[in-house]
């Protein structure tokens, strides 16, 4: 029987593909950003981090460890180094006092604005051989992939 031929088959092999593109489009980041010479440590769960403070303004830590897809105790443990590099502060949820809220120094915000745009020269490069139509084709096949999952991995 051809392997190649089966539903089965052709699911892993999507899958591999997609594991593979991840590996390859993270390897691109690290390496660009590495060249902006940030004046705070910035790996990928820092920057995912960052961004989702960034786009929130302000956010409680449970609530950002649950968009993370990650233990509240490693957000404390991200949050607690950000905030000793300067990029982050806790601040008092007005409506709970035993709540806390994030949100980004000044310096923090600088720097994002740097990040984004090198966000952007990367995806444009990397998904340079697609036209506009095929990245949307393939931002509504991901999308839905998403679709009714708990949890928003948001990057």
């Amino acid at each position: 029987m051809d392997l190649s031929k089966e539903n089965g088959a052709l699911a892993v092999e999507v899958l591999d593909l997609i594991f593979r593109a991840t590996r390859y489009i993270q390897h691109e980041y690290e390496i660009k950003l590495e060249s902006l010479s940030l004046p705070f440590q910035l790996s990928g769960p820092r920057l995912r981090l960052l961004l989702m403070v960034w786009r929130a303004e302000k956010i409680r830590m449970s609530e950002l460890a649950s968009k993370l897809g990650v233990k509240p105790r490693t957000v404390t443990e991200l949050v607690d180094a950000l905030e000793r590099d300067g990029v982050i502060h806790r601040i008092p949820d007005p409506n709970d006092r035993r709540a806390t809220l994030l949100h980004l120094t000044e310096e923090a915000l600088n720097q994002i604005n740097r990040v984004r745009s090198v966000q952007m020269q990367i995806s444009d490069e990397i998904l340079q051989k697609f036209s506009e139509e095929q990245r949307t084709q393939l931002h509504e096949l991901l999308s839905a992939f998403f679709e009714g999952k708990e949890i928003d991995f948001v990057y």
